[in-house]
């Protein structure tokens, strides 16, 4: 009787061990499951899933399941999905699924099954960014001693002002339709700091200088005012070339019309 007790203990306690082993073994594999490496790539380039493939493996996309697949004796890729076709394949030196010429719309979760030796499985969530827009000054007001600095609006693009290597203003917008800006103005006190403008998104990020619009004394600019007067000069130039160009074509107009009558005249004669 003694050894059944004993039995039956020795066997709730086995039990009790492998519920425990099996529970460890799920979270671990549901651990494992839930971990995503966060990617980026740049439309225009590559971007390689950095798993090697040395024999088998399978790459999935979101809900179009496999979109390529290698095993042995099929040295290479078969891309099983059209919009892929001649832009994914599997490098031969460093054995990492590639994909080439990226687009906005390949953003998304792919899935790398490796099965060369066991399972592994990788998870990735790509995301594709245009390279950032140049800055550009659109506007320069000598009254008010102020700029506005402004840039196209894409995914996580920041605009920001600096002034050496302070930040004085920074924004970003979530609504794409609209252009991103920053109003700049230098008060007296700052003329001869160095002011940029700097339009950044996750994967590059472009520079322009800001120019100053006003003397120290809150003038307008000397150079702004030549630039104008040039400008003026330039229009009336073009404007008095144009009045030379008119009055050249009514002289020939009336040459012609004086020829035509003579040409006329000329036939009536005897």
């Amino acid at each position: 009787m003694n050894h059944l007790l004993r039995w039956r203990r020795l066997a709730r306690l086995m039990f009790m061990l492998l519920y425990f082993v099996i529970n460890v073994l799920c979270a671990s594999q549901q651990t494992v499951q839930s971990e995503i490496q966060q990617v980026k790539g740049i439309v225009g380039q590559s971007f390689s899933f950095q798993e090697r493939v040395i024999k088998t493996g399978n790459l999935l996309y979101g809900d179009l399941g496999s979109i390529a697949n290698v095993y042995p004796g099929k040295e290479g890729k078969i891309t099983l999905e059209k919009r892929f076709e001649n832009r994914l394949h599997l490098k031969n030196v460093t054995r990492y699924f590639t994909l080439s010429d990226l687009q906005i719309d390949d953003a998304g979760v792919y899935t790398l099954e490796i099965t060369d030796e066991g399972k592994n499985v990788t998870t990735f969530e790509l995301t594709v960014y245009s390279v950032v827009s140049k800055p550009q000054v659109t506007e320069c007001d000598s009254r008010s001693c102020s700029v506005v600095c402004s840039v196209d609006n894409e995914k996580e693009v920041t605009l920001t002002l600096y002034r050496g290597e302070e930040i004085l203003n920074q924004t970003s917008s979530p609504n794409l339709t609209t252009d991103l800006s920053l109003r700049l103005e230098v008060e007296g006190k700052d003329y001869n700091s160095t002011y940029s403008c700097v339009a950044a998104n996750p994967v590059s990020n472009e520079t322009v200088h800001v120019p100053k619009c006003c003397s120290e004394d809150g003038h307008p600019n000397d150079a702004g005012l030549v630039g104008l007067a040039i400008y003026l000069k330039k229009r009336g130039n073009e404007h008095s070339q144009g009045r030379r160009s008119e009055q050249i074509y009514r002289n020939w107009s009336r040459t012609e019309q004086i020829y035509q009558n003579w040409s006329r005249v000329e036939k009536t004669l005897p």
